[in-house]
């Protein structure tokens, strides 16, 4: 057999969920999280711990971002020094402040909408990609963050697992390395849980933060039918992870960028979250000894748009 030439070649075969919830469906495997599962992710929580997992918005020392796209500028349009300069006071002498920002969508903690990433021609459910001309037609991200998403969700602190402060670049972990967590854990990952994977890589960010992308290639999942399978026969809704493109850069084995975001995202309809800060939630569920959690989300409602920013929790 010759190796794939592109990734519609490698994906030939591979399960897809178009379809499966109508031919209008925008949300995909988020379906799956209906109100029992809300319920059972209602029964993880135990002590009432809340975490936040949102990345800071505008760090005056850089935010960690996709290479080209550009950092958060953030801009104060009113404060005191616009009253000192003779701006009329509002009746009674109230002062007040305003601001702006202006970022990419995807420069923070942020959800991908299901027609982010595509091949061949056709987006999730099989629409075609000249919708996403001028602004996401079908699959943005408005009917994720009208719907929101709640179920249980599972932490993999895969950093620990591997024996690692902060898994290196480049470092691929499949299937296998998921299942050896868990089991290390003593986790079981049932079907319909928010999956979520702890490298802590971007502390190597905030240590160097100029030699980062020298050779930017992020550790992540890399693909494997296997892999594919078990997301499909297990129904996962969501993938949560706490680097900004939440696989592997570049595939070692084939060279291809954004399998997996075609396979899960495109075919299965898996909804991707990325840059996550997971400091709290890993620092609490090691002292309770709690890996399940209350996972709650909803990202920003914006107009045609291909994903928004996003500060989940999690409460234990």
């Amino acid at each position: 057999m010759t190796d794939p030439q592109d990734i519609a070649e490698l994906l030939a075969g591979s399960p897809q969920n178009w379809g499966r919830w109508g031919t209008d469906d925008e949300v995909g495997a988020l379906n799956h999280l209906d109100a029992a599962q809300v319920l059972r992710g209602v029964a993880a929580v135990r002590s009432g711990r809340v975490c936040t997992l949102q990345r800071l918005i505008g760090d005056p020392a850089g935010d960690p971002v996709w290479p080209g796209r550009k950092q958060a500028s953030r801009r104060m349009h009113l404060d005191e020094s616009t009253y000192e300069s003779g701006f009329p006071e509002m009746p009674g002498g109230a002062h007040s402040s305003d601001d702006s920002i202006r970022m990419s969508l995807q420069g923070s903690t942020q959800y991908d909408a299901l027609g982010h990433v595509w091949h061949d021609g056709r987006i999730w459910n099989d629409r075609p990609a000249s919708s996403t001309i001028g602004e996401m037609r079908f699959a943005g991200i408005d009917p994720i963050a009208r719907r929101g998403v709640v179920g249980r969700g599972v932490l993999l602190d895969l950093a620990r697992h591997l024996g690692v402060e902060a898994v290196p670049a480049g470092t691929a972990f499949g299937l296998e390395d998921l299942l050896a967590c868990a089991e290390a854990q003593g986790l079981t990952i049932e079907e319909h849980d928010v999956l979520l994977l702890r490298t802590n890589h971007l502390a190597l960010f905030e240590a160097d933060r100029e030699g980062f992308y020298d050779d930017f290639c992020e550790p992540g999942l890399v693909y494997s039918p296997e892999l594919v399978a078990w997301f499909a026969e297990r129904g996962v809704p969501n993938l949560v992870t706490d680097t900004i493109g939440n696989e592997i850069t570049v595939d070692p084995h084939t060279g291809f960028s954004l399998t997996l975001h075609n396979a899960l995202m495109r075919n299965l309809g898996v909804v991707f979250t990325e840059l996550c800060d997971f400091t709290d939630l890993v620092a609490a569920c090691r002292e309770l000894e709690q890996w399940d959690f209350l996972y709650a989300a909803a990202p920003l409602r914006v107009y045609g748009a291909t994903g928004a920013p996003v500060n989940p929790l999690a409460v234990l």
